[in-house]
This record gives structure tokens, sequence and C-alpha cells, in this order.
């Protein structure tokens, strides 16, 4: 939640020169914010909307360089972890520091209400080991431009598809600044 998801993803499929798909951005398109969503069906109907977003996306996506970007409480369902198996999944890593600022500009996210950073952590919490056990590849997004960290995941996809390509599947990979 507010790492930079879609602003990296759709840096890194221009550079790619690829399509780039946000799945919050296809949920809104169709069916109005994602706090008119909450607010007027609840958190419930957001997820199963997402759920189909995400897997709509990937199957469309089936043999292609598309980047997806998903919201971040996306893979908590278990079909879209399903779903992600097929992927090359980059887990765009932060800290509370890094996101303060992005959630203190953007109050619209519903699961961030009241003490939106406390909030943060919580969720952070319970998902981060979901993150980490989905990703091929982890990418630590505290410091650097959006076109650079594109760069980086850039350069650790295709050194993850040439290691792929010449071996049995590694153990997920930590890129550093």
């Amino acid at each position: 939640m507010a790492v930079g998801k879609s602003a990296i993803g759709n840096q890194l499929a221009q550079q790619l020169g690829a399509r780039f798909v946000d799945t919050d951005a296809e949920v809104t398109a169709q069916h109005g914010t994602i706090a008119e969503i909450f607010a007027l069906r609840g958190e419930c109907a957001f997820r199963e909307l997402e759920a189909r977003a995400v897997a709509r996306a990937i199957e469309e996506a089936a043999d292609t360089g598309t980047v997806i970007s998903l919201g971040g409480g996306a893979v908590l369902d278990s079909g879209t972890q399903q779903l992600l198996a097929t992927c090359t999944v980059v887990y765009l890593e932060a800290d509370a520091g890094t996101v303060s600022e992005r959630i203190a500009r953007n109050s619209g996210r519903p699961l961030l209400a009241g003490d939106a950073m406390e909030r943060w952590r919580t969720l952070f919490a319970a998902r981060q080991p979901v993150y980490e056990r989905l990703a091929d590849l982890v990418l630590d997004v505290r410091s650097g431009s959006v076109p650079e960290l594109a760069r980086r995941v850039e350069d650790a996809l295709e050194q993850f598809s040439a290691t792929a390509a010449g071996a049995a599947p590694a153990a997920t990979k930590k890129v550093e600044k």
C-alpha cells in the first residue's frame, strides 16, 4: 500500500514497450472509486471485484510481457495466489517512513481511515509474509526515483529470466539499492 506499484509498474511497462494494467484502475473504471465501493457495498464486495479484475488481467496477459500492478490486499485471495504462481511476481518492499508522506497526501484509502500509519503498520504486518512467500523478486523501494526503480526491476527481471532459463527455479532474490 502506497509503495509506488502503479508508478513503477507503468514506468517499467514503458521501458519494456509492454502493456500495463493496474487492477485497481480496472475496478474503479467499471465500478466507481474504491472509497465508494467500500462505502456502498463493503470490503468483501470490493475484494470480489478485485479478484475478478486480477484474474482477467492475468488471463489476458498470458504469454505476453504485460506488467500488472495489483492492489496491496489483492494477494490475500487464495485464487489470486494460485494465479500468481504462473507469473513472475515482484514485491516492492518499503517501510513506514517511505510510505508515510504518500499516505498523508492520499486520504481516499478506506482501510487507512483513522490513524492511517497505525492502520498501515497493522495491515503490512499481516500482509508482509504473503508478499514474501509469493515473490520471485523483492525490490527495496525506499530510495530512488521512479525511473531508477523501474530500471532496477528491469535489470532484476532480466537476471531472473536468465537464471530461470538455465537452471531450476531459484529462491526469492532480493534486489538492494
